[in-house]
């Protein structure tokens, strides 16, 4: 069987890949082996359609979009703004909204609006730097921290954070505060540049059948 008839889908684990999966299904693209909680496939097939999918960690799906591993990758927009990839980002599916923020306690603004060199701590080091050294033009000092971020200016470690910001409830919990916005965030569709040239009349068709869907949930 031609591995190019497969249209290979790069899905970010977790709540964005069944949101995701529920979308999908609205617009008939569909793969009942990925309902099988218990299953230990790594790859999922639908023969009819010629569709496989896969779940990866966000971080890694731009890569395997990338390098044509797979043709299309559903993922954050801080993930893919992160991770740089070459790809054609094609579709924003309005879901999994939130921000990226600098936060801090409140004493900390002044910093911000001074251009102090400060301190700051992220999971995102790519997206801080670009914010603070080609929006902002104030050097800062970025620290790259995996766990819990909110963490870094209580103790001591930094002014300021720059993180994801839903609802704004931990912050609060913890004395902190949004400062600025860096940018909206939402899940988006990305397809590897090859792909969108082979695969074009497949591959737009998905396209334009997802924002429609889009488009008659947000009207």
């Amino acid at each position: 069987m031609g591995n190019d008839r497969y249209i290979t889908f790069a899905l970010a684990k977790g709540r964005l890949a069944k949101k995701t999966l529920q979308i999908f299904e609205e617009i008939g693209i569909t793969c009942d082996e990925m309902k099988d909680e218990s299953s230990r496939k790594l790859i999922f097939t639908n023969e009819d359609l010629k569709l496989r999918f896969f779940l990866a960690k966000a971080t890694d799906v731009p890569t395997y979009v990338e390098y044509g591993a797979a043709d299309i990758g559903i993922v954050g927009k801080d993930t893919i703004l992160e991770e740089g990839r070459k790809l054609y980002e094609v579709l924003d599916l309005k879901t999994g909204n939130c921000k990226m923020c600098v936060c801090g306690p409140q004493s900390a603004k002044e910093l911000l609006m001074h251009h102090e060199l400060i301190r700051v701590a992220t999971k995102y080091p790519n997206i801080a730097k670009d914010y603070f050294y080609n929006k902002k033009h104030q050097t800062v000092e970025i620290i790259k921290l995996n766990g819990s971020i909110e963490l870094a200016p209580i103790v001591g470690l930094s002014e300021v954070i720059v993180d994801i910001v839903e609802t704004g409830a931990t912050l609060r919990e913890n004395g902190l505060t949004v400062l600025e916005e860096v940018c909206p965030l939402s899940a988006r569709m990305v397809v590897n540049e090859v792909s969108m040239k082979m695969q074009n009349e497949r591959i737009n068709d998905i396209i334009t059948r997802l924002r429609k869907y889009i488009d008659e949930k947000n009207a």
